[in-house]
């Protein structure tokens, strides 16, 4: 069985957690090192590597292989994470057929991987689960870039029970999420069953029964959509927008259908209008590098779908990673301009009257970011691609709630004259190339800053706190009375006035004294000893009596409304006690 010509590579995404091994799998299936330059080893941004069948067939050492397989090798997309994928596909160009999610088989899942699960259920994306790390299970003898089993049957017992142990675990997990699963060698139908791959990206084991998997699920589910139409018009997504040296602006784009050629007039995704431009020279990559990391390109006339390749044309400054490439002719170009124009527009953030103001370097990061922040319903009032300006900085210290004068940049940097700007106002900045430091550290500055502001007011506001006068323990009368007294709830503090059970205030609190020490509070359950200005026992006050800390109303409601979650049960128990004497005559004091 040859390869036919007009069916085009199958595109394979990859998703997962960031840690778990995505772009160790791509450097061992293309030999390269690209991890060591990513941020914290995450990779950010999609590239993509084009494996063909040939070195394929190589990998899984069966030159008999190439006779079975119609489609013309595997092309890979590193996204970051999952948002590549969700965003390609939202804008009409489903850019993955298959999808590998990768989970260590030490650590089981995480919130991403189940992220993962969710969105490829939601697009009925055929995929395969990889259980990497087999390398790192105790005991583990590694057999270098050898098939699972062989590997496997080399193993002592008590290292395959861990992994058969580990391995069931991540069948249960997937079984809970909904799909029904496998080892890849026991799966008759992959349509009905995830095959699962245990594998080491670090020595190669497990990934030519990954290769292999692959292939068949190509060749079974896709053939039919990998058809192509070789003269038709082609159409790609744009990964990213770059000055290359000599060349000007390009751009790096995975072309997923149609054909592309030098001269051509293409119409590309901008912010402002729509991009028309003519393709001034088309470069291709060597085979098994990946684009964003290799500068020695080799120019071609044309390309065909599906395939990761640079294009050098005027006036692509303003062209929108993310966005969608199209090939025009004259007689298309109006509906082409149109279509691409409404793409953009489809991807115009919704935002919120007051929010914080995010700044991320392509369309697809800043909806990732969006996604992630609206999960955490944080508001957002400003949503734009491009660096960090000092009109941002200018506009971002107009605003008066200091939680939104705040502004998040994912891959971007901040201007020089934004950098100035900066130090003389209040801003607050968080920058990062990794999606979820950026919320995290916003959301840890928020935590602290209410920590802060609750401190501050707590420490103004008159705290709940009742007491009682013990029995026999009236050692003056008056001026001041001083009485032994035992606080049954909240937190009693000197300076502050006191009230009856008829809310009348009687006094003032002069001092505590507890065991011969003054102390400036007391709380639930202890006995002091109390001077109070103004009444005197026996007349205003009496040995029994229950009294109260008296809250003025506008101290009341911030107890209510912001300090509330952090009252104790008995001081929300005095404040109760003392609301109901309160609105005893006035329902409607403090509401």
């Amino acid at each position: 069985m040859a390869v036919k010509d007009d069916l085009r590579t199958p595109i394979v995404c990859v998703m997962g957690h960031v840690d778990h091994g995505k772009t160790s799998l791509l450097d061992n299936i293309r030999g390269s090192a690209v991890v060591s330059g990513e941020a914290g080893a995450i990779t950010q941004h999609i590239g993509a590597t084009e494996v063909p069948i040939g070195s394929i067939v190589d990998k899984c050492g069966n030159p008999g292989l190439l006779d079975q397989f119609v489609v013309p090798g595997l092309l890979f997309i590193d996204t970051p994470g999952h948002h590549a994928f969700t965003t390609l596909r939202s804008r009409g160009g489903a850019l993955a057929d298959l999808a590998i999610v990768i989970v260590d088989i030490n650590e089981g899942f995480k919130p991403q991987t189940i992220e993962s699960l969710h969105i490829l259920k939601q697009h009925k994306t055929p995929f395969v689960v990889v259980a990497n790390k087999i390398d790192k299970i105790h005991g583990w003898n590694p057999q270098k870039d050898s098939p699972f089993m062989a590997s496997y049957n080399k193993q002592s017992e008590h290292v395959r029970t861990s992994l058969d142990n580990r391995f069931y675990e991540i069948i249960g997990e997937l079984y809970n999420h909904g799909f029904s699963s496998d080892r890849y060698d026991r799966v008759a139908d992959f349509q009905h069953n995830i095959g699962v791959i245990p594998i080491s990206a670090i020595t190669g084991e497990g990934i030519p029964d990954l290769l292999m998997v692959l292939l068949g699920l190509a060749q079974r589910f896709l053939e039919s959509n990998l058809h192509y139409d070789a003269t038709g018009p082609g159409v790609g997504t744009v990964l990213e927008v770059k000055e290359e040296r000599g060349l000007g602006t390009t751009i790096d784009l995975i072309l997923y259908d149609g054909t592309l050629k030098k001269g051509d007039t293409i119409v590309v995704g901008s912010l402002d209008e729509p991009i028309q431009t003519k393709v001034r020279a088309v470069l291709k990559p060597r085979v098994l590098s990946e684009i964003n990391v290799e500068d020695k390109f080799k120019q071609v006339s044309k390309v065909t779908a599906a395939i990761g390749v640079k294009i050098s044309a005027p006036n692509l400054d303003g062209a929108l990673s993310g966005g969608s490439v199209r090939v025009a002719t004259p007689e298309t170009l109006e509906t082409v301009v149109e279509e691409v124009r409404s793409e953009v527009e489809d991807v115009q953030i919704d935002t919120d009257q007051s929010g914080i103001t995010i700044k991320a370097d392509t369309i697809g990061s800043l909806e990732a970011l969006v996604n992630e922040l609206k999960k955490e319903d944080i508001p957002i009032r400003k949503a734009n691609v491009g660096d960090i300006s000092n009109r941002d900085i200018v506009e971002v210290s107009a605003i008066e709630d200091p939680f939104h004068s705040v502004i998040v940049g994912f891959n971007v940097n901040i201007l020089p004259d934004a950098k100035e700007k900066l130090r003389s106002t209040g801003v607050k900045l968080f920058m990062n190339d990794v999606i979820y430091r950026l919320i995290d550290d916003y959301k840890d500055w928020i935590k602290e800053q209410r920590a802060l502001s609750e401190k501050t007011i707590s420490e103004t506001i008159i705290k709940p706190g009742m007491f009682t006068i013990m029995p026999d323990c009236t050692f003056r009368q008056s001026k001041p009375a001083v009485v032994g007294v035992r606080i049954i709830g909240g937190v009693v503090k000197t300076k502050v006035d006191i009230t009856n059970e008829d809310g009348t205030v009687v006094g003032t609190i002069k001092g505590l004294q507890s065991r011969g020490e003054n102390v400036s509070e007391a709380r639930t359950g202890m006995e002091v000893a109390m001077s109070i200005e103004g009444p005197t026992v026996g007349r205003q006050i009496h040995e029994g009596d229950i009294l109260h800390a008296n809250i003025p109303e506008r101290h009341v409601k911030i107890l209510e409304h912001e300090l509330y979650d952090s009252l104790s049960a008995d001081e929300l128990d005095a404040m109760d006690a003392f609301l109901e004497i309160k609105r005893r005559d006035n329902p409607f004091w403090a509401k």
